[in-house]
């Protein structure tokens, strides 16, 4: 809880705390130096590990949130639909609420997925080919009166559960980061971070808002100067299958910190599996996409970032990924025609 702020709204230094019980069901993730990762940049990079998270990925900070405000309205049946990471995040918050859940996926989603979202005691329906016909179809289940429809990221109270991200940041760190890299969905973590960092006023803190070939809707957005939704996913990481960003995140990358980048799907499967090698965290493809310019800095390079020249730590925001092992590592490294382990 931030109990400090200056008449404008910006949150005093030193005057955050943070409690589970008002704010959701995660935790204060960890943020970490990487020495390695320093060394390929030649600025300082520092990790915030949401992979830790209890749900498996930052999710949890938002729709942990969301689904509180849903049961103190009186709602007892939380309905969503997911590529995974937002179904686990809904999942475990219904099982700690104590209510039932339902999570809607599309045919593309793994079966551990499914089964690890189910393992929180979460109904699993598989509906439709891609995530935004899952979406379609839990709304529908979701028009009974005592049902709460969870959006997996275009909810405002979910952005203001993922700005607790950068209010750890501004506690626990000693200047304010020159430069955040975070991966883009639908959108829901950039507008929770534009938020944080307008909360903790480091406005002027530059986002490299990372996607994948494929699953890149912010992008072709951002270079076709509106809106665009995508045909179909075809990039192998699922969880940022959105066909169409949130508009509020569209809006959000005409600012002038915020830039758009994309990685292959090769570069993704090569950073997470360096990754795994350098720091023994296994990450999805999804949140790769975000290693991806720290592992191969003319990746940001092309989106006008040179991060040798980034005034200020450089903060990876490693948001995790439920659907992860290794064999499913081995599996991404065959369908992309990289050595297999």
């Amino acid at each position: 809880i931030c109990n400090k702020q200056d008449k404008d709204g910006v949150i005093e230094r030193n005057s955050c705390y943070f409690s589970s019980d008002s704010i959701g069901f995660h935790i204060h993730s960890p943020l970490v130096e990487s020495e390695r990762l320093s060394h390929i940049t030649r600025s300082q990079v520092l990790l915030k590990l949401d992979s830790v998270q209890p749900s498996g990925s930052f999710k949890i900070r938002g729709i942990g949130k969301t689904c509180q405000r849903a049961i103190q309205e009186g709602k007892r049946h939380l309905v969503s639909s997911s590529g995974g990471n937002a179904g686990n995040a809904v999942a475990y918050a219904g099982k700690k609420l104590r209510v039932r859940v339902t999570v809607v996926v599309p045919s593309s989603t793994a079966k551990s997925v499914c089964e690890r979202i189910e393992s929180f005691g979460a109904t699993v329906i598989v509906h439709g080919d891609v995530w935004d016909e899952a979406d379609k179809y839990a709304r529908q289940l979701a028009s009974d009166s005592d049902c709460a429809y969870i959006h997996p990221f275009g909810q405002r109270s979910t952005w203001e559960g993922h700005s607790t991200l950068v209010e750890e940041l501004f506690s626990d760190m000693t200047s304010k980061p020159g430069l955040i890299i975070l991966s883009v969905g639908g959108g829901g973590l950039m507008l929770g971070v534009v938020d944080g960092l307008k909360k903790v006023g480091w406005d002027d803190v530059k986002i490299l808002a990372m996607e994948t070939v494929g699953a890149d809707s912010l992008y072709q957005s951002v270079k076709q100067g509106n809106i665009v939704t995508l045909p179909s996913i075809t990039s192998i990481a699922k969880t940022l299958g959105a066909k169409r960003v949130a508009d509020e995140a569209y809006q959000a990358s005409q600012s002038a910190r915020v830039y758009s980048g994309i990685a292959t799907d090769k570069e993704c499967v090569s950073a997470l599996c360096q990754f795994a090698d350098d720091h023994r965290i296994l990450v999805e493809p999804a949140c790769a996409a975000a290693l991806s310019p720290v592992y191969n800095p003319s990746i940001a390079k092309t989106a006008g970032i040179a991060l040798n020249e980034v005034d200020g730590p450089i903060v990876v925001v490693v948001c995790g990924g439920s659907g992860v092992s290794l064999q499913q590592v081995d599996q991404w490294r065959r369908d992309v025609g990289l050595d297999c382990i």
